[in-house]
């Protein structure tokens, strides 16, 4: 079940980035891609009406433009490519859980698969409900690609029992909890990201990376959906992160809070999200500094996953690395 594990594990970073080849493949020939407007633009005389010619080349005819067709078919593809990337995944955590006969959740390498697997079904949630944001997805998978890929080359630890700390049966809510939000953290992120390039493209930026803002959808659709995922998330972090573990660490070691490097990580986490959503409530405050703030929050999140747990010692270091 261990070489099952892994062999998942490479069956779902491949198909991520097959589905973020077939993503990119909407960009380049759906109504919003570069081709689509090239092939679409009338001819227009210098300084002149447009010039339409009555001769069609015989190149152009033997060379038809992909249509927008095309780019329906690479949307299909990347949705059910993603479906079996994420089903891979989670075949890897399940597998790696059986083989270890515990919750496959006690180690970095094994947080970082349970986080994305969320990140990767909230994304199938998403498409299922908003469909035409579906070319979202180069990004979405483009991140899939790069944790997977940490994950497997960087924090990869063979099977094994829990650390002592970890035995109870608080991993099954504080971790689960923590690695729920964490993973609806990291797929809000990414239209909050793309919310920024858009807004900036839209005020005239034009520059890497606000150039790619002209494919994106509407700034305020990514705004929307960028609040949604990240007021649903904060409250599943609450429980885990500032509930569900202290009442743990009492159990463990007798106090309820004790600064530990991963507490004070988690708690400016917390802190940095619920002023996201506080500015986002309030009206004199513009929705890009709202967004700068979940951005912020996000990065966070990264201290704590990796920084805290391989640079600082503490009674939380259970990276395994």
């Amino acid at each position: 079940m261990a070489a099952l594990s892994d062999q998942l594990l490479v069956v779902a970073m491949l198909g991520y980035l097959v589905a973020m080849i077939c993503y990119a493949a909407v960009y380049a020939f759906g109504d919003k891609g570069v081709v689509a407007r090239v092939a679409t633009r009338e001819l227009v005389g210098a300084g002149g009406p447009p010039v339409v010619s009555p001769v069609v080349s015989p190149v152009a005819e033997a060379s038809p433009t992909p249509g927008p067709g095309r780019a329906v078919w690479a949307g299909r593809a990347a949705t059910v490519v993603t479906v079996v990337a994420a089903l891979a995944q989670i075949g890897s955590l399940v597998s790696r859980g059986i083989a270890a006969d515990r919750l496959p959740w006690g180690n970095m390498y094994e947080y970082v698969l349970a986080a994305t697997s969320v990140g990767a079904v909230a994304w199938l949630a998403v498409l299922v409900r908003r469909p035409a944001l579906r070319h979202l997805g180069l990004y979405v998978a483009l991140t899939m690609v790069v944790l997977l890929g940490v994950a497997g080359l960087l924090l990869y630890v063979p099977v094994g029992p829990l650390v002592p700390a970890l035995d109870s049966y608080w991993l099954a809510i504080h971790v689960t909890a923590v690695a729920i939000s964490s993973g609806i953290f990291l797929l809000g992120f990414v239209p909050a990201a793309l919310f920024l390039i858009r807004d900036g493209f839209d005020r005239g930026r034009r520059g890497f990376p606000f150039s790619l803002g002209q494919r994106l959808p509407a700034a305020g659709v990514l705004e929307r959906l960028s609040f949604r995922l990240h007021a649903f998330a904060f409250p599943i972090w609450t429980f885990g992160a500032l509930i569900a573990g202290p009442i743990w660490a009492e159990a463990a070691w007798g106090r309820y809070w004790g600064w530990d490097p991963k507490e004070v990580w988690a708690f400016i986490s917390w802190i940095v999200y619920a002023g996201y959503l506080h500015a986002r409530a309030t009206p004199s405050v513009k929705k890009t500094t709202a967004t700068w703030i979940a951005v912020l929050g996000f990065l966070t999140m990264l201290m704590n996953l990796f920084g805290v747990n391989l640079f600082f010692t503490g009674l939380h270091s259970y990276g395994g690395v």
